[in-house]
C-alpha cells in the first residue's frame, strides 16, 4: 500500500551545471522517502504512464539522460549515490525511497548493500539516451534538456501528485 503525499517526507535537490554534468536548470532532483511498498512499484509506475520500467543497479560512473526524465524506486537494500555530477551530494536512500530525476540530472553509485535495485521507468516508456558528461555532447545535449516536457503524472501519485508543486 502507498503512503499519501501528505505523509511523507519529499526532499529536493538542486544542483547547477558544473560544467560536465548539466543537472536541470528548472526542476530539482526530488526524492520521495519511504513512499513505495513492497511489490507495488512497477504496477504504480505503469498505472501512471511511466513505462520502459527495468530493474537493477544504478550505473557506476556519473551519467545523465537529456531526452527525458527518470524514476528509480529503491526495491531492495539501501545505497549511497552520488546526485547531480562531481559538484553534487552524496545522498542515501534505501527500500521504499524514490527519486524523480529531470533530465540532465547527474546520478552515479557510491557503495551500498549487495542486495540494492531500483526499479526504473520514464514519462511514456521514452527510450533514454547515456551521457557521461563529455565535452562534445555540449550545447545539443543542454538544448535537448531544455525541450523534455513536463511529464502528464507524478510517476507515484498520478495527475495530482506533489511532482507539480516542485516543477513549475
Amino acid at each position: 500500500m502507498m503512503k499519501q503525499p501528505e505523509d511523507i517526507e519529499i526532499r529536493t535537490l538542486k544542483i547547477g551545471d558544473d560544467g560536465s554534468i548539466p543537472n536541470n536548470p528548472d526542476y530539482p532532483l526530488l526524492v520521495y522517502k519511504d513512499v513505495a511498498a513492497e511489490g507495488d512499484a512497477e504496477r504504480i509506475l505503469h498505472e501512471h504512464n511511466w513505462l520502459g520500467s527495468w530493474r537493477g543497479k544504478v550505473y557506476t560512473e556519473h551519467h545523465y539522460h537529456s531526452n527525458t526524465h527518470e524514476v528509480l524506486v529503491v526495491d531492495a537494500g539501501q545505497a549511497t549515490l552520488h546526485l547531480g555530477g562531481g559538484a553534487g551530494e552524496k545522498v542515501t536512500v534505501e527500500k521504499g525511497d524514490a527519486l524523480i530525476l529531470p533530465a540532465g540530472f547527474g546520478h552515479k553509485y557510491l557503495e551500498g548493500s549487495d542486495d540494492f535495485a531500483v526499479i526504473g521507468g520514464y514519462p511514456g516508456g521514452m527510450e533514454h539516451d547515456f551521457l557521461y558528461g563529455r565535452p562534445e555532447e555540449r550545447p545539443q545535449n543542454l538544448e535537448n534538456i531544455k525541450e523534455v516536457p513536463l511529464p502528464d503524472q507524478d510517476p507515484l501519485f498520478g495527475a495530482d501528485g506533489p511532482l507539480f508543486e516542485y516543477w513549475k
